[in-house]
């Protein structure tokens, strides 16, 4: 059932350095009250090499001038850049009667990142055991486009959240193990001859997550 008393709101923070958003999202739940609203934060990051709490940090090959930053969030290493559509969620899983099932929450992440996939004539697909969205067919067959990363904590607040890649320099990708896997190959939506605006495609993801999680 939706919880109406608690609807999900759209932050949009324009574009800003990952420690920032990083230190606000953890600020943000560290507050938390029974009352505080949960929200949906769309970023645009300045480049950054992000590590999970398990990360193993041979699988950065070469950072070279971009920062490699520790987080809390599960998973390996990803990047983040301009050109990259991320939206984080700030939810209280146990208010919204969630609490425990990670595993579907990251299902629904990854159904909003393939909804909006198919809104602009692309097909993704989950791989078992590898969370994220990959491409389903075409030259691009099995490169990812999307990662996602949670933190969970034990009171039912969550926050980090999914990337989805739009228009953007892949290069910084071929220096790193995406997500700890050797050759695994990254693709955007431009490079799969996608003409949507990054604007457009942040909106559209955020209210696909805001009408899948109400």
């Amino acid at each position: 059932m939706p919880d109406i008393k608690f609807p999900i709101s759209i932050i949009n923070r324009g574009r800003e350095a990952f420690p920032i958003t990083f230190a606000a999202m953890r600020a943000y739940t560290d507050q938390r009250t029974s009352e505080t609203p949960d929200q949906l934060w769309i970023v645009e990051h300045e480049p950054v090499y992000t590590l999970g709490l398990a990360a193993d940090t041979s699988h950065v090959l070469n950072a070279g001038q971009i920062p490699v930053v520790q987080t809390d969030r599960g998973g390996e290493v990803t990047y983040h850049g301009p050109g990259q559509a991320v939206v984080y969620l700030l939810i209280d899983l146990k208010r919204r009667r969630q609490q425990g099932l990670v595993r579907e929450l990251v299902h629904t992440i990854e159904q909003a990142v393939i909804n909006t996939l198919n809104h602009y004539g692309l097909a993704g697909e989950r791989k078992a055991g590898a969370p994220g969205i990959y491409m389903a067919d075409g030259a691009w067959k099995g490169a990812k486009i999307a990662a996602l990363g949670l933190k969970v904590r034990a009171s039912g607040s969550t926050y980090h959240g999914v990337s989805l890649n739009v228009a953007m320099d892949l290069a910084p990708f071929s220096n790193i193990n995406p997500c700890g896997y050797a050759d695994l190959k990254c693709v955007d939506m431009q490079s799969l001859g996608s003409n949507a605006t990054l604007p457009e495609v942040q909106l559209t993801l955020a209210h696909q997550l805001q009408q899948s999680l109400s």
